[in-house]
């Protein structure tokens, strides 16, 4: 029994026990997301998009490479929680200041990027950046597009996003369809007629 009672004592301390100070716990965690926002912003918002497998894997791979950094000679559940806590309140404070700030919040976050506009594929914005034609179709297939031709506006937004505007088909056009259409309703209407019991059949 006494084996079992110190058994118990051993892993519930190697769980709980802080091999690190607590303010330590809240300020590498509070460095660590401060150098990632920055690095964000630096390097465009491609990374944020994730359009191709190498940003993916850098993605993915960021966190791994910073653990050390948040956690220290720490694997403690107490020190989990600690550093979780530090991570969520920072980002707190940070949303709700740049909410109260707007002019901050867009030099933080970046301006939008006009990628196709009337029509036209905007290279120099592409190249900036760092997107290609191909890439940028595979964005267009995903939201309905079959061709870069259809689309009138593009614009990749500060977090990632994409907002693509299909062109508008011309005046005739529209008009043109809407002819047809009603060729076809009206045949189908004649067709109908015909096919009622009593009428003659004038074929």
């Amino acid at each position: 029994m006494l084996q079992l009672n110190s058994w118990a004592f051993t892993i519930t301390h190697d769980m709980f026990h802080l091999t690190l100070p607590v303010v330590e716990k809240l300020i590498r965690p509070m460095i660590v997301y401060a150098f990632l926002v920055l690095l964000l912003r630096i390097f465009g918002k491609r990374e944020l998009a994730t359009l191709n497998p190498f940003d993916l894997v850098v993605l993915l791979s960021l966190s791994n490479t910073v653990q050390n950094a948040i956690i220290g000679d720490d694997n403690s559940v107490t020190g989990g929680l600690i550093g979780a806590f530090a991570l969520l309140s920072v980002n707190y404070l940070v949303v709700r200041f740049l909410f109260k700030h707007r002019r901050l919040d867009q030099i933080v976050q970046g301006s939008p990027a006009v990628l196709i506009d009337k029509g036209k594929v905007l290279r120099r914005s592409l190249a900036k950046e760092l997107l290609t034609e191909p890439e940028l179709l595979v964005v267009a297939h995903r939201q309905g597009f079959s061709s870069l031709k259809d689309i009138e506006h593009c614009v990749l937004e500060p977090a990632g996003t994409f907002y693509i505007e299909g062109k508008v088909p011309p005046t005739q056009e529209l008009r043109h369809r809407e002819i047809m259409a009603r060729m076809d309703h009206l045949s189908r209407q004649l067709e109908e007629l015909r096919q009622q019991p009593g009428q003659p059949n004038r074929n």
